[in-house]
């Protein structure tokens, strides 16, 4: 299941994870519930919405195996990164800790539950090396730091919790890298050509490592390269 695969990550991982042929069935969700890629069953999700969220889980008719949120927010109106403390408007940060740290709670909250008690199964969202407190040198971005930093620490308590229940089952956020999608492209200036990504190459990369993590690497967040990142 990809929550808003109709994004630019979000649809490359749909894609993917379909040619893979590797599960029965592919849930392609987004806040329109329109444009599923192929090979795909689309279906509406509003990560704003709980009651959203609690239908389209109600709708499975298996347990999923590996429930990827792939949405996020940086700008659009109404918000912008911040360059200082003075930009700061409350509006604008809800907005952000509403995609990026809320709304993957919910899902977590209504789809892990539906989790096998046994055997290997994911719950993974997009987070970002900006919402390490430790790695945090430049400064800036405040609502958009402060909200994966959250969206870190409530994957680091998921995994706790879901590790009583279902111990081989992973909870984990992924850093994608600078991908040139329309969420990056108003910062993509200072970005060297060698690592400012396609989606296809960034979403092939996020699979792999999701492949090569071990319940033991539950409650972390991985960046597109395998490398951990530190809290």
């Amino acid at each position: 299941m990809v929550i808003g695969a109709t994004g630019g990550i979000g649809r490359a991982l749909t894609q993917q994870i379909v040619a893979s042929g590797r599960f029965r069935a592919v849930h392609a969700l987004s806040r329109s519930g329109d444009g599923a890629p192929d090979g795909s069953t689309g279906g509406r999700i509003d990560l704003e919405d709980e009651a959203s969220i609690a239908e389209a889980a109600a709708r499975l008719y298996a347990p999923p195996r590996l429930v990827i949120v792939a949405s996020g927010r940086l700008h659009g109106a109404g918000l912008a990164p911040e360059k200082a403390l003075r930009m700061l408007d409350p509006a604008a940060m809800h907005q952000a800790f509403a995609i990026n740290t809320v709304g993957p709670a919910l899902v977590a909250k209504h789809f892990t539950p539906l989790f096998p008690r046994e055997g290997l199964s994911v719950f993974a969202a997009l987070s970002a090396r900006v919402g390490s407190i430790s790695d945090n040198r430049l400064g800036g971005w405040h609502s958009y730091r402060a909200s994966k930093a959250a969206l870190n620490m409530l994957i680091a308590t998921i995994a706790i919790e879901l590790a009583r229940t279902r111990p081989a089952a992973l909870c984990v956020g992924l850093h994608p890298g600078t991908v040139d999608t329309g969420l990056s492209k108003p910062f993509q200036s200072g970005v060297p050509d060698e690592r400012l990504f396609t989606a296809d190459h960034s979403a092939d990369r996020l699979l792999q490592v999701i492949d090569g993590l071990t319940p033991a690497d539950s409650g972390g967040v991985f960046a597109w390269d395998g490398a951990r990142i530190p809290a």
